[in-house]
């Protein structure tokens, strides 16, 4: 099991920084007519490498621990706190109000990032089939 956690690792590690990253634009979109909000968003990349790093050198996670005879052991997966990845993002002009939020920056940005998800759900979906192509010839 451990293999096939292996080949899905950086997909599955990709899809949630996905998903993270599009919930982040969402709120910016939201908040395009609050007054001093200030647009947020973590470079991608970069966030994936350390992502996948921190995987590397810790796979387990969090051991949770057992207070009675009948309970099962188990590990819970490292929780992320991508909340200290985000930066703010520079306005191309500046508003009265002080929010920083741009729609076209913000649209392109989830366009382009969903664009992205969908691409990494096609790479995995292909590799699931490879692989039930295999257990099943």
């Amino acid at each position: 099991m451990d293999r096939l956690d292996a080949a899905f690792r950086f997909q599955q590690e990709a899809l949630s920084l996905r998903t993270q990253r599009q919930s982040v634009i969402a709120s910016n979109i939201a908040h395009a007519d609050t007054p001093g909000y200030k647009s947020r968003d973590f470079d991608f990349a970069s966030t994936l490498a350390q992502s996948v790093e921190r995987g590397n050198q810790q796979r387990d996670g969090v051991s949770l621990s057992t207070t009675a005879a009948r309970h099962l052991p188990g590990q819970a997966p490292a929780i992320s706190n991508n909340e200290r990845d985000l930066q703010y993002r520079i306005p191309l002009q500046s508003s009265i109000d002080g929010n920083t939020v741009e729609m076209d920056t913000e649209r392109v940005a989830f366009a382009d990032n969903t664009m992205h998800y969908e691409a990494g759900l096609t790479v995995m979906s292909s590799k699931i089939k490879t692989m039930l192509s295999a257990i099943q010839s």
